[in-house]
């Protein structure tokens, strides 16, 4: 039983494996050429259900435990010297 190597990039340099990158590269500008005005139609709609997800991250619980304005003023978190 004798064992074959089988190398990726002997594969590419092939005949065949040249040819499958080429028809791979013709079938993906097609498939982003086709359906680029199906993803352009709904990009606004994707804003808008994002709005709450950016809200949530950008607010990070409204400050609370964020502000570090008590440790350069000599004050603990209640306000207390």
């Amino acid at each position: 039983m004798s064992q074959t190597s089988f190398s990726i990039e002997a594969f590419l340099r092939s005949r065949i494996g040249l040819l499958m990158l080429g028809l791979l590269a013709i079938g993906g500008i097609f498939l982003i050429v086709e359906h680029l005005p199906h993803v352009a139609y709904g990009l606004p709609y994707v804003l808008l259900l994002l709005c709450p997800l950016i809200h949530l991250f950008m607010h990070r619980g409204h400050g609370v435990g964020h502000r570090d304005d008590h440790l350069h003023s000599g004050e603990d978190k209640n306000g207390h010297p």
